[in-house]
């Protein structure tokens, strides 16, 4: 066949372009134009964006500045007083001496022990080792008010935490009962070990009751032989045993992560050379991987081994508390994490040494979720005081501090959470989280019940709208029925404020309802519930409980309120406490730091008091408010727990202060006339929460609810048992 000639091409010309054509044309450059301006778009954004988490930064610095500065001068009497300060302080330390020393002979059994031990240490440290443990025992951590003796611990020990005959024939049947039998890699890096630390934790790790583990060592090039041949040793002797010997030294991240590599478990367990297990650790965690077989990481409680390898200063730690993770490592000893997913976020990073796994779980809980974070409420994991450990002091390490720091604020800055981050406490390794304020700032109402008592309403008011720093508020007084001339008369004044506003209501007194109808008018964006008792000693603690209630997963926001004697009237709720709910660190002296940190550290909570309580207006609304059914006590409680039970988490916050003069203008519950309806109010609760009031998350099963005892004190018996 003949090839065909196109006549267009034979005589030099090209054809027209079709109207199709013509259209893709346009198409393209309009498509070229749009991709030039979303170019320039972007790069607007990334200035913007740039500039505003600059601006964010100054604004928090100038936040930070300004209530220092308010808090410095606020008092127009401070230079004047300035000598009698430095007379004051002079009496407070010799007091802090005496109280600390006090506390030592107390804890070691009598002053010849104290004596003894502060000997060893003398000579074992210097004068460095000897002001640290002062400085520690004097802040009071790890203790409510007094320590834990030795002695109280071995004993309860003894009673509730040993492997006795009947609990050993029981893990035999709780092994058999599994249904899934995961493999656990021990992670351990070595580095010049010491030989009798080195060998006893290989030991026991090798009389764990649970067979399906391995135990993965990495020595990151130590000098000293004897480790060589300790490592050598164990791995012939048990096939489960793998070494890695690392020809340059790495420090620990890169020496964790080369054992790592040797891992072939499903989950991970992070252990340090010289710490111990006990034999039932692992045999708990999988019992725990069975319970809740969505859990991709784990922790559990714990406490130090003395350099003589007795157990003392347990930390009973709460369930997951993602706030309180964010001051301290909560999650380390005995940690474990889903082997994927620790291989998913990318292993150990380098840079972070000393807080690697702070900085490792920080970036798990990212990935898996706060959901997937299981705690185990039984002491797994012996951690070995030793010089320049952080068992002994979070002070021994001040490089892994700086790590740590790192590690939460570069956690916040890829959650996309506007926040700066603080150390406010030398002694004591905990981080305050300072949250950004929303901007512009929401307008809160503050909602203040009342009756009569003009000297308490006018110093509460007073304080408010002389003290506070956050400006964006209004005031509603529920006035319940005065009838005192001098307080109509003060409440007709204050009527003449532009943010101020008086509720008459003349019905019985119920406090819920007082609260409930004042918020239905309130205009605010957050409401404030504020007894009338209370006198603002921060000046930024309103913004302080905004900036938390405006994060989006948060409810119910407490403060820290104190009595006028300056010892802790709310330090936050826990539930079951002293029958419904108690206080935490009741009557704690002021300046000490509670529990392992507790008392100075922002923290999720079950409950907090309406003394003092910051919420989102919709969230309050949305649960309904407080249940008028509870006219006086326990109402807080109750309204707390229905926001938890819609899914958000109560806040309490060492940082808004205030003064409580608790009840002042209402007499006590336990008066003879109150005291049936007090019961009526107990029995209400126990009918619609059960069993939820006998167990708090943010406690602990192995700390006493029995008030009579110091707070944090052992429960006798645990309410859960070692192998529950």
């Amino acid at each position: 066949m003949a090839s065909q000639i196109d006549p267009a091409r034979s005589n030099g010309t090209t054809s027209a372009p079709s109207p199709r054509e013509d259209e893709l044309e346009r198409l393209r450059s309009q498509l070229d134009a749009y991709e030039a301006r979303v170019s320039g778009l972007e790069k607007r954004l990334g200035e913007a964006l740039a500039k505003t988490s600059e601006l964010t930064k100054v604004r928090n610095q100038l936040t930070k500045t300004e209530v220092e500065l308010q808090t410095t001068y606020l008092s127009m009497s401070w230079r004047v007083t300035a000598p009698l300060r430095g007379v004051s302080r002079m009496a407070r330390a010799a007091r802090l001496l005496i109280e600390t020393m006090q506390r030592q002979v107390q804890f070691r059994g009598g002053m010849w022990q104290a004596f003894e031990y502060y000997i060893t240490v003398f000579k074992r440290e210097g004068v460095a080792g000897l002001k640290s443990r002062l400085a520690r025992l004097a802040s009071g951590v790890g203790f409510a008010h007094n320590p834990l003796s030795d002695a109280a611990y071995n004993e309860w020990i003894v009673k509730h935490d040993s492997m006795t005959g009947d609990r050993s024939s029981l893990t035999h049947d709780m092994l058999h009962a599994m249904t899934r039998r995961p493999l656990i890699s021990i992670v351990v890096p070595t580095y010049n070990s010491d030989e009798e630390f080195l060998s006893k934790m290989i030991a026991s790790v090798t009389s764990q009751i649970y067979p399906d583990w391995e135990l993965c060592i990495a020595d990151d090039a130590s000098t000293t032989p004897h480790v060589r041949k300790v490592l050598e040793a164990a791995a012939q002797g048990d096939a489960r045993i793998k070494v890695v010997f690392r020809e340059e030294n790495g420090h620990i991240s890169e020496a964790s992560n080369s054992a790592l590599s040797i891992a072939s478990g499903d989950f991970v367990a992070l252990l340090d050379h010289d710490d111990i297990l006990p034999s039932h650790a692992l045999l708990m965690v999988a019992h725990y991987i069975n319970l809740y077989p969505s859990a991709r990481m784990l922790y559990s409680d714990e406490d130090k081994l003395t350099p003589e390898g007795k157990r003392t200063t347990p930390y009973f730690k709460s369930d997951w508390n993602p706030e309180m993770f964010l001051t301290q490592n909560m999650f380390s000893h005995l940690g474990v994490f889903d082997a994927a997913l620790v291989r998913s976020v990318g292993g150990f990073r380098t840079g972070f040494e000393g807080s690697q796994d702070y900085d490792l779980a920080l970036r798990c809980v990212e990935v898996a979720g706060n959901d997937a974070v299981v705690h185990i409420p039984h002491v797994l994991y012996h951690w070995r005081i030793s010089p320049g450990s952080t068992a002994g002091s979070g002070s021994e390490k001040p490089y892994a501090q700086v790590a740590a720091e790192r590690a939460v604020a570069e956690h916040l800055e890829r959650c996309g959470i506007a926040a700066t981050i603080e150390q406010p406490h030398e002694n004591l390794a905990t981080f305050r989280i300072r949250y950004a304020l929303p901007h512009p700032s929401p307008l809160v109402s503050i909602v203040i019940p009342t009756r009569d008592g003009v000297d308490l309403l006018r110093q509460c008011v007073d304080s408010i709208l002389e003290r506070t720093l956050y400006s964006n508020y209004e005031i509603i007084v529920v006035d319940n029925g005065s009838v005192e001339p001098e307080t109509l008369a003060y409440l007709d004044k204050q009527s003449e404020l532009r943010n101020l506003r008086i509720l008459r209501d003349d019905s019985p007194f119920n406090f819920s309802a007082l609260n409930n109808r004042a918020v239905a008018i309130a205009n605010g964006d957050y409401v404030c519930l504020l007894n009338n008792d209370i006198e603002v000693i921060s000046p930024d603690w309103l913004g302080e409980m905004v900036s938390l209630a405006a994060q989006p997963q948060n409810g119910a926001v407490g403060a820290a309120l104190w009595y006028p004697n300056n010892t802790l009237q709310h330090g936050g709720v826990i539930i079951g406490l002293g029958g419904v709910a108690g206080h935490m660190h009741h009557t704690m002296q002021r300046g000490h730091f509670g529990y392992f940190g507790r008392a100075v550290a922002t923290q999720n909570l079950s409950a907090v008091t309406a003394a003092c309580l910051v919420i989102k207006k919709s969230v309050y609304d949305e649960v309904g408010g407080l249940d008028e059914g509870l006219a006086v006590a326990f109402n807080d409680v109750d309204f707390c727990l229905r926001v938890r039970e819609a899914g958000y988490r109560n806040v309490w916050t060492p940082y808004a202060e205030l003064y409580h003069h608790e009840s002042a203008t209402r007499g006590s519950d336990m008066d003879p006339d109150k005291y049936a309806r007090f019961v009526k109010e107990v029995r209400w609760m126990e009918a619609r929460w059960g069993d939820k009031l006998k167990e708090d998350p943010a406690y602990n099963p192995n700390l006493t609810f029995d008030t009579t005892s110091l707070p944090f004190s052992l429960a006798e018996p645990p309410r859960r048992g070692m192998l529950d």
